[in-house]
């Protein structure tokens, strides 16, 4: 097997100065495909999986049951003490292989009693399944972070939780396959079994099995733990006397050991801990240790690499959209830019008080400063949506859900126009939702996009509302303000200054899915009156107030019913999109009755020219 290089890496000092949970953050973090796991039972403990002492217990229980049946003790006398009732039963050692070769002689029926206790009943897909610590340790391997996973336990909820996220994992779990692996370094992760998979005959679980392990299994797990750190986890070192000794028989360690420790420790588990000076991480859960790594080196992550650009951030969308093995880079980059948008939202980046002298430029400073630190999340939203045939709609939904919880608090003090601003980023990622649905012909989204999530201001009693009321843009952008903002082309007052705005600063992230400026316009009018229909859709009457806009405009909304309020009643039937998706509660004289309280609104109130 080639020799493996760890030269160059850099190793932080665990557990003194800082806390140990952080130290082994910064050690991974630092020193990717250093850090070897070592996995005990503890780890799959959530999972409902026996451990393999478990399952022989059980059976050894069975075969008691079966050889006594007179006795309703049987079973549990035999599972207290196994292996002592096991050799008065039989004269023999209690083995796995022989335990097996009494309980079930054939192939077929030792693969059906095993897989009872390892595979997911019928019907119940979700049991027996990876824990969040197993998903978590796939994503460090995901990442890079870890390469070589040494575990005792014989279930294969590490090698699922690696399939899950597109990894084949190169699995050693008997000693014969050592001689023919990849070299560690040349594989993306290496598990190596050391007690053996749960259908193999050669599984170690008793005592003798125990103490020693074959030549080629000894020399391989010496090399890992002379060569890699290691982060223990779940392992009480109280039955497995080979591993303890080839642990305490690693002198001298290159790189720290963290020791993850939920429960009291054995005397074994404290000797090897302060042997090797170990970082000791006390009171987490294997789910909580694992999560918490990966979240804390993603923080280091965000902390060390610059913002990809916003035209690669597209291409990597495209790239990951039609891909369902890169579904979470895709979550991750619309993540990304959103988390880009809340740290830059706060009180010190967009006031939310000002003078009466100050505030028009207030106004205008924060508007454009939201609608730039959108810039790259309205980009992927357009690009995202259009070529996304809805397998990623719940990615685009989110995004919109984080940014409406910008409003969640209030502040002590503040301007409600400049507070109201803090839903602009949410506005923008609705419209261009919204306008990217119409475009691409899926406007069955908008049923989510105008009435999910809800949403009430905080500490004011009332009900939760729709995003077609509380992001109707004359409610989240002040007119006086937006006048001094967007004046026209020639400085005079729009008629529409919102519209007209919002329009035009979302032409951008469109072009390189609709390059006519005509179709685009005709799109955002179009989203605007929908979004109008889905506002007038209330028995409240001070809560009909559309989204007033230039699609009032006759060259927007027809004459004689030949423009867009008149395709759209015609359009109005069960069959219609928005409905079957659950829009106007799925019930057509809704619909009809909302574009009829929008035609008397506009009747009334709306500019015609």
């Amino acid at each position: 097997m080639e020799s493996e290089s760890v030269v160059g890496m850099v190793a932080i000092p665990a557990g003194r100065l800082i806390e140990p949970a952080m130290a082994m953050a910064l050690n991974v973090h630092s020193s990717p495909g250093v850090y070897a796991l070592l996995l005990g039972a503890g780890v799959s403990i959530a999972s409902g999986v026996k451990t393999g002492w478990g399952v022989v217990q059980d059976i050894v229980g069975k075969v008691a049951a079966v050889r006594d049946p007179d006795n309703p003790d049987a079973r549990s006398e035999a599972m207290a003490d196994p292996e002592t009732w096991w050799e008065a039963a039989t004269s023999e050692p209690l083995g796995y292989s022989a335990l097996l070769a009494a309980a079930a002689p054939m192939p077929a029926s030792r693969q059906a009693m095993l897989a009872k206790y390892f595979e997911p009943e019928e019907g119940q897909d979700d049991s027996k399944g990876p824990t969040a610590a197993h998903r978590a340790i796939a994503q460090l391997v995901k990442r890079g972070s870890v390469r070589v996973i040494l575990t005792t336990n014989f279930d294969r909820l590490t090698e699922r939780a690696l399939q899950e996220v597109g990894i084949s994992p190169q699995v050693v779990s008997r000693p014969d396959q050592i001689k023919g692996i990849k070299p560690l370094t040349h594989s993306q992760v290496t598990v190596i079994k050391l007690h053996g998979d749960y259908a193999d005959l050669e599984q170690r679980n008793t005592v003798d099995e125990l103490d020693t392990y074959p030549d080629e299994l000894q020399q391989l797990l010496d090399r890992v733990l002379d060569e890699y750190g290691l982060i223990v986890c779940g392992w009480s070192a109280d039955w497995d006397k080979a591993l303890v000794r080839a642990v305490e028989g690693t002198r001298s360690r290159r790189y720290p050991l963290f020791w993850s420790q939920y429960g009291q420790f054995s005397d074994a588990a404290r000797r090897l801990t302060s042997q090797h000076d170990a970082a000791v991480i006390d009171g987490k859960s294997a789910d909580e240790l694992f999560t918490d790594l990966v979240s804390r080196v993603e923080a280091l992550d965000r902390l060390t690499t610059a913002p990809i650009t916003r035209d690669v951030a597209v291409v990597q969308l495209k790239r990951a959209l039609p891909d369902p093995l890169r579904r979470i880079e895709l979550f991750d980059l619309v993540d990304q830019a959103v988390t880009q948008i809340t740290d830059r939202s706060t009180a010190e980046h967009k006031p939310v008080l000002a003078t009466s002298a100050t505030w028009a430029d207030t106004f205008g400073s924060n508007v454009r400063g939201y609608r730039a630190d959108s810039d790259t999340l309205l980009h992927l939203l357009a690009n995202g949506v259009f070529h996304d045939d809805g397998t990623h709609d719940h990615v685009w939904q989110r995004a919109v859900e984080r940014l409406v919880r910008l409003r969640d608090t209030m502040p002590n003090r503040y301007n409600e126009h400049l507070e109201k601003l803090r839903h602009l980023p949410a506005l923008l990622a609705t419209w261009t939702i919204g306008v990217a649905a119409i475009l691409s012909h899926r406007e069955e989204l908008l049923a989510r996009a105008l009435y999910r999530p809800g949403w009430a201001a905080p500490h004011s009693g009332h009900d939760r509302q729709e995003p077609a009321w509380y992001l109707n843009p004359n409610l989240v952008l002040e007119t006086e303000g937006m006048h001094d903002m967007h004046p026209s082309r020639n400085g005079d007052r729009l008629f529409y200054p919102q519209s007209n705005w919002l329009k035009d600063t979302l032409r951008e992230p469109f072009r390189l899915v609709e390059p006519s400026d005509v179709a685009y316009s005709e799109a955002c009018a179009r989203f605007e009156f929908l979004a109008s229909m889905a506002a007038m859709d209330t028995d409240i009457g001070f809560r009909a107030y559309p989204w007033v806009g230039e699609f009032f405009l006759d060259s927007f909304w027809g004459y004689d019913s030949n423009g867009l309020a008149g395709a759209i009643e015609t359009e109005l039937a069960d069959t219609w999109p928005l409905l079957l998706a659950g829009a106007f509660g799925g019930e057509l004289p809704r619909a009809r009755n909302a574009l009829t309280a929008l035609t008397e609104w506009r009747g009334k109130h709306g500019r015609k020219w």
